[in-house]
């Protein structure tokens, strides 16, 4: 059996936690593991003297990917394309309470029987 070498034993994890079932995941550190598994341990052992966190995830770090230069280019928006930001839709909020206002309740339906109702 050929032995490995420690660099070669060992793989970097990216350690990301969610706080609330709702929340993004945020990086929190990186660790060496030889696997998944024990990267998991490592990082459950790691939360339990820290903070809470309701989700932990182990990523490989060589799984990672990240855009190069010339995808990012991609990336930059178009000067015609206003109409699909939503920064013109803050007048909304206002009509939909002015027509909730405007609708009938049941306390105001029920008033109407004032004691016809059997």
């Amino acid at each position: 059996m050929g032995q490995k070498s420690s660099a070669q034993f060992y793989e970097e994890f990216q350690v990301f936690s969610r706080k609330t079932p709702t929340s993004y995941a945020q990086e929190q550190f990186t660790l060496l593991a030889p696997n998944h598994e024990i990267a998991l341990m490592m990082a459950q052992e790691n939360f339990m003297r820290r903070e809470d966190v309701c989700d932990i995830w182990v990523v490989k770090r060589s799984d990672i990917r990240s855009m190069t230069p010339e995808e990012r280019q991609g990336l930059k928006r178009m000067d015609n394309k206003d109409y699909r930001t939503t920064k013109g839709y803050g007048y909304l909020a206002r009509i939909w309470r002015e027509a909730e206002q405007g609708m009938l309740d049941e306390k105001e339906i029920l008033s109407w029987s004032k004691g016809r109702v059997k």
